[in-house]
């Protein structure tokens, strides 16, 4: 019995002995890479960290200071596309609304989404007079940094698709406004001109 303890003793032994040695001999502590910033001998200017190859595209979402990506820099908010909206940007909105805005803001705008319907906070709707007096920048403002119940959708929804939300945001309000004035016309109610705000869109 003794014999058998001080076999297995020893086997045990001799194994961690030749683990050890093995990580040893193979420098598994002590990796051949360089740390950050470490020097390097390989180089000629020594260092192992190596200068950006000219015309590399940093990874991920930049944070320019320009208002078609950063959208609200200093000032006042815009009122203002930082880009020509066309056709298919307002189509590229519309479906970026669906798919992010229209289960709370409803297809229309009126706050009627299938989660509101379910209980969820209703939003305000956009065809409240409030909301289409704010700047077009106030909608991109929302989208990037939550408002309210609402959370940010700055990792959801890329800089230029929240202009083209936004750019969507007011066809709706626009377009609901047409729908009433000629329902009033159509009964009878002298529905007279308003003025609502102008998005030049290319055909």
């Amino acid at each position: 019995m003794r014999r058998v303890v001080l076999n297995t003793f020893i086997s045990t032994v001799a194994a961690a002995l030749l683990f050890a040695a093995g990580c040893e001999r193979n420098d598994m502590h002590n990796q051949p890479r360089h740390e950050p910033l470490e020097l390097s001998t390989f180089y000629p200017d020594g260092q192992s960290s190596r200068p950006i190859v000219p015309g590399t595209v940093a990874r991920g979402q930049l944070t320019p200071s320009n208002m078609r990506f950063a959208g609200l820099g200093t000032g006042p908010t815009p009122d203002t596309f930082p880009f020509e909206i066309t056709k298919s940007d307002l189509q590229r909105g519309k479906q970026r609304f669906e798919i992010y805005c229209g289960v709370c803001h409803g297809a229309l705008g009126d706050a009627d989404g299938m989660i509101v319907r379910r209980g969820f906070v209703k939003p305000p709707s956009f065809h409240e007079q409030r909301l289409k007096d704010v700047p077009v920048g106030h909608f991109y403002d929302v989208i990037t940094n939550g408002w309210g119940a609402m959370y940010s959708y700055n990792d959801r929804v890329f800089p230029e698709d929240r202009w083209r939300i936004a750019a969507y945001i007011r066809v709706l309000q626009l377009s609901q406004d047409k729908a009433v004035a000629s329902a009033a016309t159509a009964a009878g109610g002298g529905a007279g001109p308003t003025t609502q705000p102008t998005t030049t869109i290319k055909q």
